[in-house]
């Protein structure tokens, strides 16, 4: 899970390069391949929605319930929602959405919510698989986001 996440973070710091937030995502299929990557790309367009938009075109509902969507960040209530809609099976996600709050502050391109995908995720019928924080590489996640968000 942390190689996936690590590979995450390098589409985060990827998509921070072209300018755009530093959030990744990365889909992994049930026999451990990456199948798919994706950065943010604004406030609307985050990289966990997106990818899990463009799985759900991509692949069959029954084969992505047997996938994970790995993300660096917690994915907030918006893209957890996408994730259930696409039949994704697993979230791992590194670092908390409170984490992401304490650097982000009241930034107008990234208006937190306080919304554990947890939640989000046990408030629907289907059992999504989480996993996640790791605390061991959170540094690691986080630093691409803390001069970002100074700016």
């Amino acid at each position: 899970m942390i190689a996936h996440i690590l590979a995450a973070n390098a589409v985060a710091k990827g998509a921070a390069e072209h300018g755009h937030h530093p959030f990744g995502a990365v889909l992994v299929g049930p026999d451990d391949t990456i199948l798919m990557r994706q950065g943010n790309i604004d406030t609307v367009h985050h990289a966990e929605t997106e990818l899990a938009r463009r799985a759900a075109s991509a692949y069959a509902p029954e084969f992505l319930w047997t996938c994970s969507l790995v993300t660096t960040a917690e994915p907030c209530a918006m893209c957890a929602g996408t994730l259930y809609w696409a039949n994704i099976g697993r979230l791992i996600y590194g670092f908390e959405e409170t984490t992401l709050l304490a650097l982000t502050g009241d930034h107008a391109e990234n208006p937190t919510l306080n919304m554990p995908s947890r939640t989000v995720l046990a408030s629907g019928q289907k059992k999504i698989e989480v996993h996640g924080p790791f605390p061991e590489i959170e540094e690691a996640l986080v630093a691409p986001h803390r001069d970002f968000w100074r700016q």
